[in-house]
This record gives C-alpha cells, sequence and structure tokens, in this order.
C-alpha cells in the first residue's frame, strides 16, 4: 500500500502518520511509568497518547481511524505528545485542512526567464530548479557537470528522487546515499500532503515503489522533510570528493519551484575542484536546459 493515496487521502494519511509516530515512542520517553514487561504493541498505547494529550481514547482512536477531523488545538497538542519537529508538525497540519494550502494548479511548470538567466550567470556555482514532485525544470551547465548531462533524460523522466533511485552512478556519486534518498524520499512525502491525488506523483511512488524495495520501505515510514539547507559529499569521477552546502529559495511567481545551489567556503578544496569542474565542462559544451519555448 503506497500510504493510503486514494480518494479520502488526507484523512487516511494523518492516521498513518500518527500511528508511526506513537509506534517510536516508549513510554518512559514520554515521562510514563514503564513495567519493562512485554507490551502488546510497539511504542505508546492509544489510551496513552490520549492521556498526554488531555483527550478521550475513542476521540484519538478516530483520528487515527480516518473517522474525524482534529482542531488546530488538538494538533498542536499532539505534535508536542509525540515529539514531532517542525517539518512533521507542518506536514500534520497541512494533512488535517489547518493551514493555507497551495493553489492546486497542474498545468505544466516553467521557469521564468529571468529565473534562467540567473542559472546561465552562476558559471562558478552548480544550480537546478525542481518543481512539483522534484521534477528537474532548468539546470545550467555545472550541474550538469556535477550529477548529470540532463539533456540526455526524457522529459517525462527528468525527475530528482526517479533519478536517485533509478540512476546506478548515483549511487557512487554520493558518499551517503542511503541518507539522499531517504531525504528524497521525505521531500516527496511532503510533496504528496499538497498535492495527495496529484496522478503523476501517484504514478511515481508507483514505479518507484515496484522498482526498489527501499523506496518502498522509506515511503512506509512515513517521515517527511521540507527543501532547506544541507551538506552533502560527492565522489565525481572527475574531480574527486567534493563536500558542498546546498541551500533552497523559492520562487516568488511559483511556490512550487525550487531553486537548489550547491556552495563551497571560497579557498576551500572543493571550490578549487568546482574551478576544474567548470573548466571541464565548458570544453566538453556541457549546456545549461534548453531555451524556453
Amino acid at each position: 500500500m503506497l500510504g493510503g493515496m486514494t480518494s479520502n487521502v488526507p484523512l487516511n494519511e494523518l492516521g498513518e502518520f500518527l500511528r508511526k509516530r506513537r509506534a517510536e515512542l516508549s513510554p518512559r520517553t514520554v515521562g510514563l511509568p514503564d513495567s519493562g514487561g512485554p507490551r502488546r504493541v510497539a511504542g505508546l498505547r492509544r489510551e496513552e497518547v490520549a492521556q498526554l494529550a488531555s483527550i478521550s481514547t475513542d476521540y484519538y482512536t478516530r483520528l487515527e481511524q480516518g473517522r474525524m477531523q482534529a482542531s488546530a488545538p488538538v494538533l498542536d497538542t499532539l505534535a508536542r505528545v509525540l515529539h514531532l519537529d517542525d517539518d512533521e508538525r507542518g506536514y500534520l497540519f497541512q494533512l488535517a485542512g489547518k493551514i493555507t494550502t497551495r493553489t492546486r494548479s497542474r498545468g505544466r511548470q516553467r521557469v521564468q526567464p529571468q529565473l534562467q538567466r540567473v542559472l546561465d550567470d552562476l558559471t562558478a556555482t552548480p544550480a537546478i530548479v525542481q518543481g512539483r514532485r522534484g521534477d528537474i525544470l532548468a539546470w545550467n551547465a555545472l550541474a550538469a557537470a556535477l550529477v548529470t548531462d540532463f539533456s540526455r533524460i526524457p522529459e517525462k523522466h527528468r525527475n530528482y528522487p526517479r533519478l536517485i533511485f533509478t540512476d546506478p552512478a548515483m549511487r557512487t556519486l554520493y558518499a551517503d546515499w542511503q541518507t539522499s534518498a531517504r531525504l528524497a524520499v521525505a521531500q516527496l512525502r511532503m510533496e504528496a500532503a499538497n498535492y495527495p491525488e496529484d496522478p503523476r506523483l501517484i504514478e511515481l511512488v508507483g514505479e518507484l515503489s515496484t522498482r526498489d524495495h527501499q523506496f518502498a520501505k522509506w515511503w512506509g515510514d512515513h517521515r517527511v522533510a521540507a527543501r532547506t539547507v544541507g551538506t552533502k559529499t560527492l565522489h565525481h569521477p572527475v574531480v574527486g570528493e567534493l563536500v558542498l552546502d546546498w541551500d533552497t529559495l523559492t520562487a516568488n511567481t511559483d511556490p512550487d519551484q525550487h531553486l537548489t545551489v550547491w556552495t563551497a567556503a571560497p579557498g576551500s578544496p572543493t571550490h578549487e575542484r568546482l574551478r576544474i569542474l567548470a573548466s571541464w565542462a565548458a570544453d566538453r559544451n556541457l549546456s545549461a536546459s534548453p531555451p524556453l519555448a
């Protein structure tokens, strides 16, 4: 099962998310007495969560079963009781429909010419623009040299989570492929809260779940993450080890478009290797994303 991506997705997803999170907590973690004896269920019992949240067990049970909506104050309390981080709390509220959701546009996404010019001008900084589902909408020449020649990938398959799980080269490029892959799944799961009935997202999840057992397992874990900042180490076949900081910026013209840039501190070995990689890319005529039609 793909985490309940069906017609009643939000409530079903909310219930599954709550079940997963309480299964990871022990009575001792939340300050409850623990006899140390065997327990019938992993983690906290429903009645224990209800007790900590000062709600009835019946009320909480119905939340987990997807049979009722929760109020914002209850969600806030549950987020605290279940020790949710900021991303998980935001995801919980999204599933419950308690925050403003994005416009459910299904039109084809295109980057603005101004944004493409920004990409083209970043000659010493790899950068890409991702859209819904992690679709790769645009890139510069150094990003193509760093990750892969995106122009050789059919447009319908030009998707970052798909690339990570289906291109064997990604497993050697990322020094810690598993962490990067799990982050991609968590970001895709967050996307599913915004667009739970997006047919292309459902198709992508189905394909990757069938092709890769790790994806299926991690998707079922209901971990979520927003696109923010981080650091990744790459083993590049041309210039060797690169330790890159990445940052994500959101386009004002389309909140579902995110510019990701990889940078290194001036004077660092990685900064020098990026300069070498840029020269290598120029010699081989690696190109940025094609001009907009």
